[in-house]
């Protein structure tokens, strides 16, 4: 069978590890790269033994799909370009800048009958993946992604930068719809929020705190979720799932003090640990070869990015 080329476009931060897991597959000969950083495109391109382009166009044209990494603000116009060109795409999220654009991009990719895969990465993670089988009906979940400043990102905020992760698993973790958003954000270092944090109530009752933060000086992501009979702790970084059940609890007093005692079960699952970003590329890949269906349809890619612009949108009300 011939592999797929894939093109990619936009070789920053985050292209060069598309680039570096794209090479890695057997089903895919990269096509090329380009970037407008022509110095950057040769240093990927000497790097990782892929052709380079100076020519952006014309990587489309002799590519079966490409892969968008530029900045955001570009996300639209790339996008559509491959689109009407009659390509597949995966677009890094956020997927555009507005969600009207969005909405165009996923009715053009429907038209056309290509492949649209927004670059939530976060949803190949292995432990998400054994979560949804351990979710019943949750009371409380509360995220946390916490990183130092990087002044690479300078287009978005904390809620498109990171926060967004965390809307789109809850959103796929929760069958209900929103009842309401509150939202609050800081500017540190950026012109755009850098701390955010977000509390959204469902219809179903469940609330879900939300923490993003990219001037922490550790580096850190965790899902917690509080249901009937169990607390759930998942570390994306180690993809690692702690099950705590509680066994028994008591009072002991003596003429000192009184002690709260517990004693707790915890349950350790296993999880098949692979690398999320491989893990996306390769049901892009099934996806375009219909041997697999998409994870998630385009529709909740673009209630995501709604509910994303809503929390910016309570931030911008309040922020400081």
């Amino acid at each position: 069978m011939s592999k797929l080329k894939i093109g990619i476009i936009g070789v920053g931060h985050m292209g060069q590890y598309h680039v570096n897991v794209a090479v890695s597959i057997p089903q895919i000969q990269v096509s090329g790269i380009y970037d407008k950083d022509q110095q950057r495109v040769k240093e990927i391109s000497n790097k990782f033994l892929v052709p380079s382009y100076e020519d952006m166009d014309q990587l489309i044209y002799d590519s079966d799909a490409l892969v968008i990494a530029v900045p955001t603000k570009y996300h639209y116009e790339v996008a559509k370009k491959c689109l009407e060109a009659g390509k597949h795409i995966l677009v890094e999220k956020p997927m555009t800048q507005t969600v009207d654009q969005a909405k165009e991009l996923v009715e053009l990719a429907e038209k056309k009958g290509l492949i649209l895969q927004v670059g939530h990465v976060e949803r190949f993670n292995g432990a998400i993946l054994e979560v949804k089988k351990i979710i019943e009906k949750p009371f409380f979940i509360e995220t946390k992604r916490l990183a130092p400043f990087n002044p690479r990102i300078t287009d978005v905020g904390v809620v498109l930068d990171l926060m967004i992760h965390d809307l789109d698993i809850i959103l796929n973790l929760i069958p209900s719809k929103i009842k309401s958003i509150h939202a609050r954000g800081l500017k540190v270092y950026s012109e755009h929020e850098d701390i955010a944090n977000t509390l959204i109530q469902f219809e179903s009752g469940t609330i879900a705190n939300l923490i993003a933060s990219r001037v922490t000086q550790n580096k850190i992501r965790l899902l917690t979720i509080t249901q009937e009979k169990s607390y759930v702790v998942l570390d994306f970084a180690t993809q690692d799932i702690d099950i705590y059940r509680m066994a028994s609890s008591a009072y002991l007093m003596t003429k000192e003090e009184i002690k709260y005692k517990q004693e707790s079960f915890v349950e350790k699952i296993f999880v098949h640990k692979d690398n999320p970003l491989k893990l996306e590329h390769l049901h892009f890949i099934n996806c375009i070869l219909g041997n697999e269906e998409p994870l998630v349809p385009n529709t909740k890619d673009v209630l995501t990015l709604t509910y994303a612009y809503q929390i910016l949108e309570d931030i911008k009300k309040n922020i400081n």
